[in-house]
This record gives C-alpha cells, structure tokens and sequence, in this order.
C-alpha cells in the first residue's frame, strides 16, 4: 500500500524569488533561440496611453483570468489601458485566430498572448510584428515561437513536472508504481508538461506508465479520460495530469469509482485546484502563480514599449505543493484569482 499522507515540498530552483518577479527589475531574461528574437527597435507605439489586448487562449480556464488580473493591477499602477479578448473554449482555435486578425485593426501598442496552437498564430503574430506591435507569449518559456516574437513570460514546464516527477519518486517510490497521464489538447504545452514528468521518472525502475490519453485541458475531458484510464486499469496507484482542470476531473473519476487509494497529480497553482487539493480530493500540483506571472509580463511589456526591455525569456517561480502547502498559499489570497471560497 503506498503512503499517501506522507508530505513534502520541493521549491523550483530559481535565482530570484517571488518578489523579484513583481518587481519592475524582474529577472534578467534568457535568450530565446537563434531567429525567434524579433528585432525591440521596431516596437512603434502609437498611442499616447498604451493599449494593450491581452490574448489567452480562452476564458473557460480561470487560470488565464488569474494571470489577467495579474496583468490588470500594473497596468492600473503604470496608467496603461489593457482590455482581454479571447473565446470561451480552449479548443476554438479559429475563434482565437480571427480575434488575433480583429485586434490588428484596433490601434493596440502590444499583444500579450498565449495559444494552443503556436503554428495557427504565427502569421497573424508575424503580421503584428511588422506592424510596430510589441508582441510578448505568455505562460510559457518556448524558445523559438514559429515566427520571430520580442519575448516570452512564464515558468519552466519541462522543470515543473519534472519536479513534480521527483516528488512523487520521493514520496512513494519505495515500491511498484502503476502510473496513467491525462494530455492536454496536442502541441508544445502538452508535449512539454508530459515529457518533464516522463524525464523525472525516466530509469526509475519502480514507476511503470501503462497508460497515455487526452484529456483536452478542461474538467469535462479530464474526467472522461480518468474514468477511461481507471476502469481499463484498476490496478493504477498514480494518474498525473498536465493541467489542474484535467485533473480535478479524473478526481471525480476516482470518487465516482471509490478509488480513495490513487495519488493524483496536477499543473497550474489554479485556485480551484489548490483548494481540492486542502479538501483531500487531489494530491499535489506544480503550482506556477499565474497571478506574479501576469504582473510579471506586463512589467516587460511596458518596459518593451518604453524601450528598456532586451527581449528574451523571464522565467517565473514554480513550487511542489501538496495538501499543507496548497492550504499555505491560500492564505494569501491577495495573491490569487478567483479568491479562495473560504478562509484557510
């Protein structure tokens, strides 16, 4: 029987700390691959009081919502304009593409985006590029964007998982572990998440991966995915999941199952996820501050407008946090966006 009560938490390894990142000197930037660095003197805002769409790939995640307040709180402090636009499914990549086309005409000074689909963006993004738009990715730390871009603001996610990964070797691979992975929709996100936990697993001879399927990032597909995996398997002690929805879902999986003998692993630090994880309904996330991470790109934003950002990658903190870390950061609410639904 694997120990499931055992607790511990393992921080991101990372130069700077979480003040470093919501302050305006946040980390020096990593350069992005040869070729993805859009040239930062073509950055020609036009308007007086810049504009700014912030762009993610859609509002059924509160965890874009999170990073848009994040977002929000510095351009209120700098006077700065920024308005979000995006669809309401994840999926709906032509919605986010004519959006993207939409927000071309609009007079906006700098995009601050995030896709499911970098290759279906990259014309527009080119195309906003040659127009004088700062454009800057977040939520991720991809080094070559398919076309040129001027940075790119978000944590590790190979690190994370791994990370998360080497918890769970810590925590509970002392004996044979049967392990399922919920993906996310396919492309750089999923490919990375996944193959961080599968690195920090790799050569360990007590964690088997028996099974490998979608989830399409939302709790509907996560629970669709985690029945599948724990009927066909009933046998699995581990499911680790690429996002906190995904695995919110196989938890409801797990419960409708009365499987309360399964470890269950997520990616995000969404409210919503931290929280089932103080009620005991999941297990541990990597928890990314989505919130620091959008005071952390609007920082660079500005600064790419004003002529005082380089260009590149700013990484943001990750954490491991199980049951009494996740009750840990919801103690600081001020932090976190939707708030908690109660006081811990």
């Amino acid at each position: 029987m694997i120990n499931y009560l055992k607790s511990t938490t393992i921080v991101a390894a990372l130069a700077v700390s979480t003040t470093a990142v919501l302050a305006e000197d946040y980390p020096t930037p990593a350069p992005l691959a040869d070729g993805a660095q859009a040239s930062m003197d073509t950055i020609t805002p036009t308007n007086d009081t810049f504009r700014i769409a912030y762009m993610p790939p859609a509002t059924e995640f509160n965890y874009y919502i999170a990073i848009g307040e994040g977002i929000k709180t510095v351009a209120e402090a700098q006077g700065a304009e920024v308005f979000m636009l995006a669809p309401q499914s994840g999926a709906d990549i032509n919605g986010q593409m004519g959006m993207i086309q939409d927000v071309l005409t609009q007079d906006v000074d700098a995009i601050i985006f995030g896709t499911h689909d970098e290759f279906a963006a990259a014309p527009l993004i080119e195309r906003a590029v040659d127009q004088g738009i700062a454009v800057l990715m977040i939520n991720s730390d991809i080094p070559n964007f398919p076309t040129p871009i001027h940075g790119v603001v978000g944590y590790s996610q190979r690190n994370g998982t791994h990370k998360i990964a080497d918890w769970a070797i810590e925590t509970y691979g002392a004996e044979p572990v049967r392990v399922g992975i919920i993906e996310g929709q396919p492309g750089y996100h999923s490919t990375e998440r996944v193959g961080g936990f599968l690195d920090g697993i790799e050569g360990n001879e007590n964690f088997e991966v028996v099974v490998s399927i979608s989830g399409g990032w939302n709790v509907e597909g996560g629970n669709t995915a985690g029945m599948d995996i724990l009927q066909s398997h009933p046998d699995l002690d581990v499911i680790f999941a690429a996002n906190d929805y995904m695995i919110i879902g196989a938890s409801f999986a797990a419960k409708a199952l009365g499987r309360t003998d399964i470890a269950l692993l997520g990616n995000d630090g969404d409210t919503s996820g931290l929280e089932e994880i103080a009620a005991g309904n999941v297990t541990a996330t990597v928890n990314t501050s989505p919130y620091l991470m959008g005071q952390a790109a609007m920082h660079a934003t500005l600064d790419a407008l004003e002529g005082t950002y380089a260009g590149g990658w700013i990484e943001t903190p990750t954490s491991i946090e199980d049951r009494d870390g996740a009750i840990a950061v919801l103690q600081e609410p001020e932090k976190l966006f939707p708030q908690p639904s109660q006081d811990y």
